[in-house]
């Protein structure tokens, strides 16, 4: 679905912090830092590696694409169009099962805990991108930021969720103790900062052209090493972004994953979040994506007046 972008309508509009962010080139690093925290807790990664491939790069890539249109359509679509596709996910979740493992118990993916936490971590994620790669935001604008997304949460049946930075800091801290690294989330970081061959892939060219996979790949090689090699805003370039995501985590994250990161890493990161924030800021507009370039060009027709449409 295609996002129908208006002055009003939507959920948010020109004057909000939320267009405000979304307008950046920040999507992947976002999605992926939030995916990297959602691993941390245990039901959250266990109900998405048992219903989704994550083993195989081609579905994990699609998922997280899915997840973007996602937050597209309901950043910059009209409400009904932001209603229809959280319809579609409601019913998606409303049929998946996991397995915790620890309890041999089973359990919605679509719970009301899954779906606060996941609300959370993203809002936290694109928030914390935003500020790391130089997005001029006030306190006052971080927390507008935090209460309009409220508006998001109430698609997926959610209305008690956080409603400030503070608020939001708080629950965050909150979970701490339910969270763990379990063997599902290492190995769903590894999958997010590690390119990857997709097997899949493989044994449709190999039965196709009756080789063996290890020369299918080889003579894929080229093939599966260019995508790597694309821009920074490239979907080839997603162990890039996932290798910026995780370096933005709270120092608590990074260690409940065994790693310990210390100043200059976050400074590198935020750098380069800044120098890809500047990059795509000079791209030709016919390269944006139509929804940010509409967007836009209602952001700049409007007068920013202090504490407009940021109500939840």
């Amino acid at each position: 679905m295609k996002a129908t972008v208006t002055p009003g309508g939507g959920l948010f509009g020109p004057q909000s912090i939320t267009w405000r962010i979304h307008t950046e080139p920040l999507g992947w690093p976002a999605v992926l830092r939030a995916f990297q925290l959602q691993a941390l807790h245990p039901r959250t990664i266990r109900g998405i590696a048992q219903n989704c491939l994550l083993d195989d790069p081609e579905v994990a890539r699609a998922r997280l694409r899915r997840q973007l249109a996602f937050i597209t359509v309901r950043t910059f679509g009209t409400r009904e169009q932001a209603e229809q596709a959280a319809e579609r996910v409601r019913r998606v979740h409303a049929r998946l099962i996991g397995l915790d493992t620890d309890t041999g118990t089973l359990f919605r993916v679509n719970d009301e805990e899954n779906l606060r936490w996941v609300h959370c971590v993203e809002t936290s994620s694109h928030l914390e991108v935003a500020l790391r790669a130089g997005v001029p935001l006030t306190g006052a604008d971080a927390d507008a930021y935090v209460a309009e997304q409220r508006r998001s949460a109430s698609l997926v049946g959610l209305h008690d969720v956080p409603a400030d930075v503070a608020e939001l800091g708080d629950y965050l801290d909150g979970m701490r103790p339910y969270l763990s690294a379990t063997d599902e989330a290492r190995d769903a970081l590894r999958r997010s900062v590690s390119p990857q061959v997709s097997w899949r892939l493989l044994r449709l060219w190999s039965r196709s052209h009756g080789a063996p996979l290890a020369t299918q790949a080889t003579a894929l090689r080229p093939r599966l090493v260019a995508p790597l090699l694309t821009p920074p805003l490239a979907l080839g370039s997603l162990p890039a972004a996932g290798a910026l995501a995780f370096a933005t985590l709270p120092a608590w994250a990074k260690e409940m994953y065994g790693c310990q990161t210390g100043k200059a890493a976050e400074y590198a990161a935020g750098t380069a979040l800044r120098a890809l924030r500047a990059a795509a800021g000079a791209l030709p507009e016919r390269l944006v994506a139509p929804e940010i370039r509409a967007a836009r060009a209602l952001m700049r027709a409007v007068t920013p007046a202090p504490g407009a449409d940021v109500a939840a």
